[in-house]
């Protein structure tokens, strides 16, 4: 149980899913979006996370949603709907905190 624990909320230090590619990354609002699947067994998890670029500070928010896809593919095209979603609830406050890392 610990285990799904530790590689859902990313506590074990090391991640399942490899680096992004350039397809997984889009630009949205002037921040960027990356789609960071995490692969679980033949399935794949719902993550990414949401760059705020100024100057040579870089803000992140990360976000893992419940949602399982068997296709690499579909998980990134849903991560990104997801993000843009995060952008346009939150719009400005979501980095409003200046906090260089977070979870949304």
């Amino acid at each position: 149980m610990a285990s799904f624990f530790s590689k859902l909320f990313g506590l074990s230090g090391k991640s399942d899913a490899p680096a992004s590619t350039p397809d997984e990354r889009e630009t949205y609002n002037d921040l960027v979006l990356v789609a960071t699947p995490m692969q679980e067994g033949s399935q794949f998890r719902l993550a990414g996370r949401i760059e705020k670029h100024d100057g040579d500070v870089v803000l992140v928010r990360s976000f893992v949603r419940a949602d399982v896809f068997t296709s690499r593919d579909d998980t990134v095209a849903a991560a990104f709907r997801k993000a843009r979603q995060i952008v346009d609830q939150h719009g400005p406050s979501l980095f409003s905190d200046g906090e260089p890392s977070r979870n949304v």
